[in-house]
């Protein structure tokens, strides 16, 4: 995962510059500066997204969590500093997971149900991503003149849906990582502990037996990712060039999807420009707009990112 980190950030490097080199950069510095401070405003909104993540990963904790110091405060800052983790360091967008699972288990809560509520939380995350990216098709197709040639897309969506539910199946009835450690035992000689993946894969089943936390958290990310949408709508409006709201969900969706499809490029680096730009030209968006919107992103990730970032560092260094 490491290599493969390295070698889709230099890809995505790659694709950034080229784009880049093709674009207006005067009137993209023309464009930013129209908009000025008021793009620091996404920063704060952005706890929005953070407090609906929490909160539904606060439910999937609810049955490990009582007696420990772990609150809902706590939660939200491991939160933000997973999302810091993926977004901004070379860890191909799993390493915050890991982070999480560290920062859970520093409280005392079991490494194994740590893992199996990140794990549970991301298979929520992908389905949510899913519906997210189909709605945006949908909405492309159906509502937009030019969505009509997209239209292919839509089957090919739909003919992956097996692969997230066979994934949830295998987890809830399966034994994964049992059967995981005993294939690293016969072709790697690596020797896990049996009992701790017996005991991940009994959490993981536990989580995905309670349908009604399932529901809760899902339905919180979905309405996370919606959110983000707005980001999107205020930057187009403020420097001058509106879309209307179901414009702005097509480009959220669709962008999200291809950023979580390359999630081996830190940070989504060119992949997040050439999404914008690409689903931006369909939508009338001209390539300077576009790329006005991925900078106002850039900047309300680095801003909501380094600070938890910081007081990770802080935590690990009082530990060492």
């Amino acid at each position: 995962m490491k290599t493969a980190a390295y070698i889709g950030g230099a890809l995505g490097l790659v694709l950034l510059l080229g784009i880049l080199l093709h674009a207006d950069l005067p009137a993209l510095w023309r464009i930013a500066a129209l908009a000025g401070g008021k793009l620091l405003w996404l920063a704060p909104y952005r706890l929005l997204f953070f407090m609906l993540y929490a909160l539904g990963w606060a439910e999937l904790l609810r049955t490990y969590i009582k007696g420990k110091r772990i609150g809902l405060a706590y939660i939200f800052w491991v939160t933000t500093v997973r999302e810091a983790v993926d977004r901004l360091l070379p860890v191909a967008s799993v390493g915050g997971g890991v982070v999480g699972v560290r920062l859970m288990h520093m409280r005392g809560l079991p490494i194994a149900a740590a893992s199996a509520t990140v794990i549970v939380e991301i298979l929520l995350t992908l389905a949510a991503l899913y519906l997210f990216a189909l709605a945006g098709l949908f909405l492309l197709v159906g509502l937009h003149p030019a969505g009509a040639a997209y239209r292919y897309l839509v089957p090919a969506l739909l003919l992956s849906f097996p692969v997230p539910v066979a994934t949830a199946a295998l987890l809830r009835y399966g034994s994964v990582f049992s059967r995981l450690q005993g294939i690293l035992r016969r072709l790697a000689g690596i020797d896990l502990l049996a009992e701790g993946a017996a005991s991940l894969d009994e959490e993981i089943r536990s989580c995905l037996r309670r349908k009604s936390s399932l529901a809760f958290a899902g339905t919180l990310q979905l309405a996370a990712l919606i959110s983000g949408s707005l980001e999107i709508w205020f930057v187009l409006r403020v420097v001058g060039h509106p879309i209307d709201a179901g414009a702005a969900v097509i480009m959220e969706s669709l962008m999200q999807a291809l950023r979580h499809a390359a999630f081996v490029v830190p940070a989504g680096i060119g992949v997040q420009e050439a999404a914008l730009i690409a689903i931006g030209q369909v939508l009338g968006v001209g390539t300077d707009m576009a790329l006005t919107v991925s900078l106002a992103k850039r900047i309300r990730e680095i801003l909501c990112g380094v600070p938890p970032l910081a007081s990770w560092w802080l935590v690990e260094g009082k530990r060492l």
